[in-house]
């Protein structure tokens, strides 16, 4: 085959398809017609003397061709956009952009909510689309294109993604500042003793890090209420004589309206990572985003 009758779109347009395997996903994430896309499949046959993709009830099936030329395109695809990236300029003012960004309440509240902030000022014409997290479908939404970074913990990020740490999170307790029972101090019998609130992101739950280290020690607390998110708990607390375990950063700058201590045992911490997939690993914009809330978050006691 002569190289000079490939056009580069429709190598892009094949690599797309064979992520996908899909021709209305690979058709939005083109932003092109469905019909031009199909005009660009059939060129590709021609070129390719191969049939590339085969229809089926779910979606399209590559044939053994097409998966000998997925990995090879990809990788030369990246590397045509790495040459460009590199030699463009970016500037993050002229950006018109929407990002979908995956995270939990508490991380939306926490991580996102600064983020907000600063890229007003710095990036105003990117909008953020704030999503829940479901790490059982987040490679599925990234490959499409639905999601484009996520925060979790890096034991429950999908292996294939790409990865960076991002801090270390430790937990406080929180209690109302007129509690009876706690005066600026909280002591493990005085923990125990108390009902807790504490949260089960799959619902439920009512046991956590917490009751591992309390069962280390041969004791035992009493979960009253298990909440389904971190945001809503502080205002319970704020509102009752319970107290719970929440991340450090939930309670920061809520110093006055809740009593801010440290746990009464060792309860393990948790760390955050910043998850995204390999299709926007050399875009400017999102290496620029995904810089800057590095930046943002960094912690000098980690090493990245």
């Amino acid at each position: 085959m002569d190289i000079k009758q490939l056009d580069l779109n429709l190598l892009v347009t094949l690599d797309t398809l064979l992520a996908e395997r899909n021709v209305t996903r690979a058709a939005q994430r083109l932003n092109i017609s469905q019909p031009a896309l199909s005009a660009r499949l059939t060129r590709l046959r021609d070129l390719l003397n191969d049939p590339l993709l085969l229809p089926s009830q779910r979606g399209m099936i590559p044939t053994e061709r097409a998966l000998e030329l997925q990995a090879p395109l990809h990788d030369a695809i990246e590397a045509v956009r790495r040459v460009i990236a590199e030699t463009s300029p970016f500037n993050p003012a002229e950006i018109r952009a929407t990002i979908a960004i995956a995270a939990s309440d508490y991380v939306q509240y926490s991580v996102l909510l600064p983020l907000l902030h600063a890229m007003h000022d710095e990036a105003p014409g990117i909008r953020l689309s704030w999503r829940t997290i479901d790490t059982a479908h987040l490679e599925d939404e990234m490959v499409r294109g639905d999601i484009h970074l996520a925060m979790t913990t890096p034991e429950t990020a999908p292996k294939a993604l790409h990865m960076r740490h991002l801090y270390h999170e430790d937990y406080v307790a929180i209690a109302r500042p007129n509690h009876p029972a706690i005066h600026g101090k909280l002591d493990l019998a005085t923990f125990c003793m108390l009902d807790h609130v504490m949260v089960s992101p799959e619902g439920g739950g009512f046991e956590g890090p917490a009751d591992a280290a309390l069962k280390g020690l041969g004791k035992t607390r009493r979960v009253y209420l298990s909440a389904p998110g971190f945001l809503i708990v502080p205002d319970i607390i704020a509102q009752s004589d319970m107290i719970a375990l929440v991340p450090k950063r939930v309670a920061q700058n809520r110093e006055g309206r809740l009593q801010i201590l440290p746990p009464p045992l060792p309860v393990p911490g948790f760390d955050m990572a910043l998850v995204w997939h390999d299709r926007t690993t050399t875009h400017p914009m999102h290496r620029w985003l995904r810089e800057r809330i590095y930046q943002l978050l960094r912690d000098p006691t980690q090493n990245p």
